[in-house]
């Protein structure tokens, strides 16, 4: 997406430049020439290719990738002001997070926000889109961490007064290492 935008950025100044250090670079163009083949025509094709670029990433974060369903790991991340809670449900003898989310490098990630109070956002820009997180009601996004390290998140819907403070972490483990976190032998 940023190399794309690199791109139809590039063509629009240097049609811009050519325009400013060439007068007469422009003047075999009529004013409405301009707008349909310089905004319109020209545009067109890398927008068309980011759109559809779109499209197959986030199918492939809704249908788990080349992940199998049984490889995908449930957890439920529970926004209240101003914090967020982590557990894993499908992990028995799991403990209960705040602030600080653990997933497996290399695996399918499919957060459950939830919220207990006002609308939150549940977002982490490096691992992909994010999802509002809305009282009564469970919403789901897939994320996937191909390498270990460290990710930031945010609350990105204002939720109040604390809404700047409402950071989380995750922390991509590789597998020995995540199931050691999730029952409280690796710390940050």
């Amino acid at each position: 997406m940023l190399w794309g935008s690199v791109v139809l950025f590039t063509l629009v100044v240097g049609l811009f430049a050519a325009t400013l250090f060439h007068p007469r670079f422009g003047r075999g163009l009529s004013q409405s020439g301009w707008i349909v083949w310089g905004g319109l025509v020209l545009p067109l094709p890398v927008l068309t290719a980011l759109t559809f670029y779109a499209f197959s990433q986030g199918e492939f974060l809704l249908s788990g990738g080349s992940a199998k369903t049984e490889d995908v790991l449930e957890v439920r991340a529970v926004g209240s002001m101003w914090q967020w809670q982590f557990s894993y449900p499908s992990l028995p003898g799991s403990r209960t997070a705040t602030g600080l989310l653990h997933i497996p490098a290399g695996r399918t990630i499919e957060i459950i926000a939830e919220s207990e109070d006002v609308i939150h956002s549940f977002w982490v820009p490096r691992l992909g889109g994010k999802i509002d997180a809305v009282p009564g009601h469970a919403n789901r996004l897939r994320i996937r961490a191909d390498q270990p390290g460290r990710y930031g998140g945010v609350c990105s819907e204002y939720c109040g007064t604390g809404h700047a403070g409402m950071r989380f972490e995750v922390q991509a483990h590789t597998a020995d290492d995540f199931e050691k976190a999730i029952i409280g032998e690796v710390t940050r």
